[in-house]
């Protein structure tokens, strides 16, 4: 499975941006893409995660209700659309795969994909 994370820019706190994990390969031998961030001299940190099959969606409490995960099946791809940014959201994006039906630790994901890089300014 080979994952391509697009979409990341700079906005302004307050902006939205749209980030897209396109999956090819075998995607549909995995159960899930989640999204994950690094900002500078930290650990990478659990964002986001949907099923491919049941749409069910868990997302870190850091952006819940703010940050809206969403997959295209026919696509083979999964969006994160991100709102009412702010400058702590600052970070790479990437997109992973797993085959676990429930999964927040970099370890639980199998398939990474390069990341994207999202700066909101103040």
């Amino acid at each position: 499975v080979q994952l391509q994370a697009s979409g990341g820019g700079l906005v302004q706190a307050g902006g939205s941006l749209r980030l897209s994990c396109a999956a090819s390969g075998r995607p549909s031998s995995t159960y899930a893409v989640g999204w994950f961030r690094q900002a500078p001299g930290k650990e990478r940190e659990f964002v986001a995660a949907i099923s491919w099959r049941t749409g069910v969606s868990y997302y870190a409490d850091s952006v819940k209700g703010r940050f809206t995960i969403s997959r295209d099946n026919a696509k083979a791809t999964v969006y994160l659309q991100m709102s009412s940014l702010k400058p702590e959201d600052t970070a790479v994006y990437y997109c992973a795969a797993t085959g676990l039906h429930w999964a927040t630790k970099e370890y639980e994901y199998d398939y990474w994909g390069q990341g994207t890089q999202v700066t909101v300014s103040s």
